[in-house]
């Protein structure tokens, strides 16, 4: 039986949620009604708008724009600050309304959801009725709406539910991925950032349909592993496993906000080396080695997402975990702007189990993990940069991270 995934997206998640706020507070306003948007403070250089009503989108005013520039577009345009706190509070209310009816639930963002309804649908029934009977839910218990997508895997019903919105149930299974989703430009194709889409369309590829049939071997010379990705992508083909907080390995990660988007991979380099060192040694504190490294990125529009590796040794060195780091980072699109950057490491073991190689030396492995150790020993004896390792200060990121 293939599987039934639903991804459920709050509307205007921000804009929908203060809304709700100030309707709780007695407000007689409902600003989703009104020109108004949610924005940072413009004297702490944080002035763009986070999210905007319907009376404001048909102004002109666009998400990540400045609130200088929307209110040129709009003159009537007021401004409300965001509030956090009680955003988490409505996203876990809708989580744990959602996970009465199933434990299955991988959340993506603060305002958006994949549910596996699979295992659940002998006691639902049919799973479009449900997503029409869970959004009224939703909107009549917390006050705000919701789109909700479905398909066989992941991707096909993260595209569904971005067809139109607000407030609607999309299908698009395996059977209608041609017929609605192949005509779509490629810039609607979900991982596709703007930068991507500019250079595909440079090589005449328009639409979604294009690139599921563009060649591989062409297509690398420009995009290296992303472009099978992508093509994977535009098939329809995506992950069906939903991964609940229950199913979660135990690893170790660290995550830094930044403090604005980048979109530079050059940029986005010392951060990563500074978080799979600040991991290494928590990894070597506990004597542990990992063989799967993630590295997680949250964009500008707060979307989270992550790619893995598989190790075939498991590894607790600094330079292994920074320099797959590195290559999965190569693999992600960075084109929207990052404003987080993570680095994880799972399936922790007490051991290596190392398989030599003909071109490796295990005395000098087992020189580098005494030296990694002798250096932790110093760092937290006399601070962390009392020593560095030699073949990171050599490459460009180690100058420019490890000499501040």
């Amino acid at each position: 039986m293939k599987r039934i995934i639903m991804h459920i997206d709050v509307n205007n998640a921000f804009l929908s949620w203060s809304a709700v706020l100030y309707l709780k507070q007695g407000s007689k306003i409902d600003i989703r009604k009104t020109y108004a948007v949610i924005g940072g403070d413009e004297k702490a250089r944080h002035g763009i708008v986070l999210a905007k009503s319907m009376p404001a989108k048909k102004r002109g005013v666009v998400t990540a724009e400045t609130l200088y520039s929307a209110k040129k577009k709009c003159p009537n345009l007021k401004v409300y600050p965001p509030n956090y706190n009680f955003y988490k509070k409505m996203s876990d209310s809708m989580l744990d309304l959602i996970k009465n009816y199933s434990p299955d639930i991988e959340q993506m963002s603060i305002d958006e959801c994949f549910l596996d309804y699979t295992p659940v649908k002998h006691l639902y029934g049919d799973e479009v009725e449900f997503a029409y009977k869970l959004k009224k839910e939703i909107y009549d218990k917390l006050g705000f709406t919701v789109n909700i997508g479905i398909g066989n895997n992941k991707l096909c019903a993260k595209m569904a539910s971005d067809f139109s919105k607000p407030y609607k149930v999309h299908t698009l299974f395996e059977n209608e991925v041609e017929s609605k989703m192949w005509p779509l430009l490629v810039d609607d194709l979900f991982g596709v950032g703007k930068k991507t889409a500019i250079k595909l369309h440079s090589l005449n590829i328009n639409t979604i349909d294009d690139l599921a049939h563009a060649d591989n071997k062409f297509l690398y010379k420009y995009f290296k592993n992303q472009a099978f990705d992508m093509i994977e992508a535009a098939n329809g083909k995506g992950s069906d496993v939903v991964v609940s907080e229950e199913m979660l390995p135990k690893g170790i990660g660290n995550e830094t906000t930044l403090n604005r988007n980048i979109s530079s991979r050059e940029e986005l380099e010392p951060y990563l080396l500074a978080l799979s060192e600040n991991v290494a040694i928590r990894l070597r504190k506990q004597n542990k080695y990992a063989s799967v490294i993630v590295v997680t990125l949250k964009d500008k529009y707060f979307r989270r997402f992550s790619h893995q590796k598989k190790l075939v040794n498991a590894t607790n060195l600094t330079e292994e975990i920074y320099n797959t780091a590195l290559e999965i980072l190569s693999e992600m699109n960075i084109d929207d702007g990052i404003r987080l950057i993570g680095v994880r490491l799972d399936k922790l073991s007490d051991t290596s189990l190392h398989q030599v190689s003909l071109f490796e030396n295990l005395a000098v492995r087992e020189d580098n993990n005494k030296l990694e150790k002798t250096v932790d020993e110093l760092k937290e004896k006399y601070g962390f940069k009392v020593i560095k390792k030699a073949s990171l200060m050599e490459s460009k990121v180690g100058k420019k991270y490890l000499n501040k």
